[in-house]
């Protein structure tokens, strides 16, 4: 988005006094008419970076375009090097929390460990402590570390999920799926005795306190005084209980020795708005974990920095191990800053394989999740549309994506069909067809140009609402030829819109994405491909719909042009008026010859053709 004089008329005053400014680093603060601090930043070379936010014919994201359009005036601080700079920049945020900065609010609620006050204890995840004489374990600021724990203990230790009340329903049943795939111990069969069952509980606790290596260990000593005392099945228990915990340490991502003292952090975002999911391993197993809303996006490394900036400059204490997504522009300086802040060694790692790279995307999964709760979308229908930006190099993820397929028989009853994704799904209510008026023979290229230079002059002439919306992305059904034949066009009536072709296989299915000199693969990138299949499918399914239809229709006037006295605008008047074949079929003489403006006779001859089409 471009800034105008008609967006803030302090624009001339703003670049003017920008030009008068230093080369040096430093911060520069952003006021409003009313010379509130709407937005601090921090620039290795304040002239450069300033000039950047005022200069004509800079395109902004929406979130610095707002905040552009609201300046009134600036001020600014020199220092000596781009770290004082940093610093400088996260204290005055922390003091005056600008509008348009990331000024972070976390999801935190308080959850506990519930050990169940019953014969046979159960383990639960619950939201509050109550007076029902259970045991609670806690308080944990994360719902989520709760019950990835409560989860994973149940599973390893193969205690029961059911409903079933014991020892009431011991034995009164068959037991359930999860007994037979060995999910579960089987309490209802009755083979295992209060007393056995309560010291599995206790073990499973210990296993979420105190980690994998330590119940490995006692679990470990008990099954070896179990085979000294020739208690063989229950050392075979244990046994089986401890290869249960290595096997689980080594797939999923609640405990992991490896990591001692780390935090995981990502960012997602959609078309409006981003998330920071803060995961934190404490002695190696997954502790608490933090969502923070961001509100606007912003570029995603630039988020991601100042979140680590905002986050750790309100904490006592950091760790020396901060794994992240993506790396930063200015990642040493940070972590020069983290060091000098914790008293201790800080390191950003950006990991590129392997047991960390599951970590980062469980953050980034978490992040995902968040975001699509706060847009009602789901957490597939985020990824895929982030996906689908980062394979095409777009800068943000699209909220409005059109596609456009052309349907045609040889060279009659040329149609197209153009279809919109609003936040990933279909709105139909925006879908248009198109009939090509302008070229006569079969031409897929000039039909597609035909079809985007009429949409785009209703954009301008802002006569439906369908139109009136600019696209955050352009798809064609077809190759690069399609991309060529139309991007000339585009840019000569002034749409900046990333365009791409959707190319199909020889088996008429999504293969690649393709750009004006080649092919973009998205084998890759699972999510973006099945939306990028959804909608080539739905627009494909629209096109040839409208195509049959529109031939159905023109086979249907030939033949009431067969009638003496009928041509074509005639037959054109009656589909047009009774629109569908049974309304047609349905008309009266009289009405035929009143719509058609013809004599009775002709309308008699007229019936007789309609009733006898199939």
């Amino acid at each position: 988005m471009y800034i105008t004089e008609n967006d803030n008329p302090r624009i001339e005053y703003l670049r003017d006094k920008t030009h008068k400014l230093t080369d040096s680093p430093g911060c520069y603060i952003m006021k409003n008419k009313s010379h509130e601090i709407i937005y601090i930043g921090k620039a290795k070379n304040l002239k450069n970076r300033v000039s950047s936010y005022f200069r004509a014919g800079q395109d902004h994201l929406p979130k610095v375009w707002k905040m552009v359009s609201n300046v009134y005036d600036y001020e600014f601080i020199v220092t000596d090097s781009e770290f004082e700079a940093l610093v400088l920049e996260c204290s005055l945020i922390k003091q005056y929390k600008p509008k348009y900065n990331i000024l972070l609010k976390d999801d935190k609620g308080y959850s506990y460990i519930k050990v169940t006050n019953e014969d046979y204890p159960r383990l639960q995840a619950a939201l509050q402590k109550e007076d029902d004489g259970a045991r609670y374990i806690g308080p944990y600021t994360s719902s989520f570390a709760v019950r990835q724990a409560v989860t994973e203990a149940n599973r390893v230790f193969m205690l029961p999920t059911c409903s079933r009340k014991f020892p009431q329903d011991i034995r009164k049943q068959r037991p359930c799926l999860n007994s037979h795939i060995k999910l579960c111990m089987g309490v209802c069969t009755g083979r295992i005795s209060k007393t056995e069952y309560n010291h599995i509980v206790d073990q499973a606790v210990e296993f979420i306190t105190s980690g994998s290596q330590d119940s490995v260990k006692r679990l470990t000593e008990e099954m070896n005084e179990a085979a000294e005392n020739l208690e063989f099945e229950k050392a075979a228990k244990l046994r089986d209980r401890i290869n249960a915990i290595n096997k689980a340490a080594e797939s999923q991502k609640i405990v992991d020795e490896r990591v001692k003292d780390t935090d995981i952090i990502a960012v997602a975002q959609n078309a409006e708005m981003a998330c920071a999911s803060v995961i934190m391993y404490r002695d190696g197993r997954l502790f608490d974990k933090s969502d923070h809303f961001l509100g606007e996006k912003m570029e995603s490394s630039q988020m991601l920095e100042q979140f680590i900036m905002q986050y750790y400059s309100g904490r006592e204490k950091i760790v020396k191990e901060i794994l992240i997504a993506e790396d930063l522009e200015n990642r040493q300086i940070v972590e020069q800053y983290l060091t000098q802040k914790a008293g201790h060694s800080v390191k950003l790692l950006v990991p590129q394989r392997g047991n960390l790279v599951r970590l980062t995307e469980l953050a980034k999964a978490n992040a995902t999740e968040f975001i699509s709760n706060k847009v009602g979308r789901t957490r597939r229908e985020v990824a895929a549309l982030e996906e689908l930006s980062k394979a095409l190099g777009l800068e943000k993820p699209p909220r409005f994506i059109e596609c456009y397929d052309i349907s045609n028989l040889a060279s009659t009853n040329m149609v197209a069909g153009m279809v919109v994704f609003e936040n990933g799904r279909p709105c139909k209510k925006y879908y248009k067809r198109f009939s090509i008026k302008t070229v006569e023979e079969q031409n897929d290229y000039e039909c597609m140009k035909e079809v985007l230079r009429r949409r785009f002059e209703n954009y301008f002439e802002k006569s439906d609402e369908g139109f009136s919306i600019m696209p955050d992305l352009i798809l064609l059904d077809g190759g690069k030829g399609h991309v060529n034949a139309v991007a000339p066009m585009l840019r000569k009536m002034g749409i900046n819109c990333p365009l791409f072709g959707l190319v199909k296989d020889s088996r008429h299915r999504t293969r690649a994405v393709a750009t004006g000199s080649g092919e973009i693969s998205l084998s890759k990138n699972r999510s973006a491909f099945n939306l990028a299949t959804a909608i080539q499918d739905e627009v494909h399914r629209y096109a040839i719909t409208y195509q049959a239809k529109k031939h159905r229709k023109n086979a249907y006037q030939l033949e009431l042009t067969k009638v003496r006295g009928v041509g074509d605008k005639k037959a054109a008047k009656l589909i047009t008026t009774f629109k569908t074949k049974e309304a047609l079929k349905a008309a009266t003489v009289d009405e035929i010859a009143a719509t058609a403006a013809v004599n009775a006779d002709i309308a008699a001859q007229l019936k007789q053709v309609i009733d006898e089409m199939s």
